[in-house]
């Protein structure tokens, strides 16, 4: 079997790839032919564990192969998959669907044969039946079924993820597109993965679903862990706590400065719009893009009260600037207000990230960017961990006390244990536990 993935971003990449694995032939198509250079020099565009590995076996056992030319990719393909970003459109919110809907008429004009078109990308209900449309109006012989098939990955594992995932959506009710599915989808079926089948409406709304109800939870435990600090309650234990009830389960309860990516954002805010569009809001949902927007700035202001109220003048040494660990990926990232209110409020900036520095120094002005974590407190007057990569887990406490001009840390993602900071001489300021005001004389 043989498709072609339009789109080489995240999504694109990494299922591109992945698909190969399983024995599938695979024609990576990109507009930007810098991309595709990159991509045949055997270099990455995105950083994602594993990523790279898996792309040099495929593209070495023929498997694999990148190209700008589109019509010719298409043209030989069983399945042409649309894996493409679908931005928030500036202004209103609403999921900017024009490099779908091109990527659609380009199709159109190249299929030859009976070819499945699959929208891999995040898109609202009713974007299915618009590339169906776009397709007919086209090309009116085109031999075509069109199916919803989202994708799931989380960045930092998203390798593991498409190999091994919880589930596979496809979104179809014609039988010559669910068996072209199935094939391609075949390998799953060893793990005993449950595949969904569904018609494309549900299968594009579980998608959102999906995502909005984990960013619900995100924000739902942060709030508990503002709770937490006012009535001196650890927020960790709570999580704990529920999180063994198997209605609630213990993912994506942990408490920190909100969410961001290329997911969550867009995909809560674009669901927003979509209810409003039909007259059915979500209320819910709307005070969850509400909550976590504000979050970010509280966050700065977090930092800011750990170091006395004032950090005019001051250095703050900011550990970790993606969205999370194990990407390089800026997008929406709490980082990024951080900083900007930290700045505000007077305060110089230095900063590391193992991956993420090169975007940053795009997105943040005025930062001086450091060699590692260490440099990044060098006179530092406090440190702040943003991002909970490994290296950050088990920093030399001793060392920092002398690199710092003050022994002051605010962790917002609850790495380090209260108590022990304490003992070790550190003013130590956490998300959603009781605080350690001052360090032991």
């Amino acid at each position: 079997m043989r498709i072609a993935m339009i789109g080489t971003g995240y999504v694109g990449l990494v299922s591109g790839a992945c698909f190969s694995e399983f024995g599938v032939d695979v024609v990576c198509v990109d507009k930007d032919s810098s991309k595709i250079e990159m991509l045949e020099a055997g270099r990455m565009p995105i950083y994602e564990p594993g990523l790279e590995n898996l792309v040099k076996k495929n593209v070495d056992a023929g498997r694999l192969s990148f190209t700008t030319d589109l019509a010719t990719a298409v043209a030989s393909a069983d399945a042409v998959f649309i894996a493409v970003g679908t931005p928030s459109r500036r202004g209103d919110g609403h999921a900017d669907l024009s490099y779908v809907y091109g990527a659609a008429k380009e199709i159109a004009a190249a299929v030859q044969g009976y070819t499945v078109v699959v929208t891999k990308s995040t898109v609202p209900v009713g974007t299915g039946r618009e590339v169906e449309r776009i397709i007919a109006e086209t090309r009116p012989d085109a031999d075509c079924d069109v199916v919803s098939n989202p994708e799931f990955l989380r960045e930092g594992s998203a390798i593991e993820d498409f190999m091994r995932p919880d589930r596979v959506v496809i979104g179809t009710k014609s039988e010559r597109a669910e068996e072209v599915m199935r094939e391609l989808y075949r390998p799953l079926y060893l793990f005993e993965t449950p595949i969904v089948f569904t018609s494309r409406q549900t299968s594009e709304l579980i998608k959102y679903a999906a995502n909005t109800f984990l960013a619900a939870k995100i924000t739902f435990i942060n709030e508990i862990a503002d709770l937490c600090e006012v009535v001196d309650a650890d927020v960790q234990d709570v999580a704990r706590g529920i999180g063994l009830d198997g209605r609630i389960g213990r993912k994506f309860l942990h408490a920190g400065p909100g969410y961001g990516g290329s997911c969550f954002p867009k995909d809560t805010l674009a669901l927003v719009r979509t209810a409003e569009e039909v007259g059915r809001p979500l209320r819910i949902i709307e005070t969850v893009v509400d909550v976590n927007a504000k979050r970010k700035h509280q966050m700065a202001e977090k930092i800011i009260a750990g170091c006395g109220d004032d950090v005019s003048g001051k250095t703050i040494a900011i550990l970790g600037v993606t969205f999370k660990p194990n990407t390089d990926d800026m997008r929406d990232s709490p980082s990024i207000e951080i900083v900007a209110g930290l700045q505000a409020a007077g305060a110089d900036v230095r900063a590391y990230d193992p991956e993420g520095m090169t975007e940053a120094k795009e997105m943040m002005d005025g930062v001086i960017w450091c060699e590692d974590a260490y440099d990044a407190m060098t006179d530092a007057d406090a440190v702040a961990i943003v991002t909970e990569w490994n290296q950050f887990r088990a920093l030399d406490l001793d060392r920092m006390k002398d690199l710092l001009s003050e022994p002051v840390m605010i962790d917002l993602r609850n790495i380090y244990n209260p108590d022990e900071m304490a003992q070790a001489g550190f003013h130590y300021v956490s998300i959603g536990r009781p605080a350690t005001l001052s360090a032991p004389a």
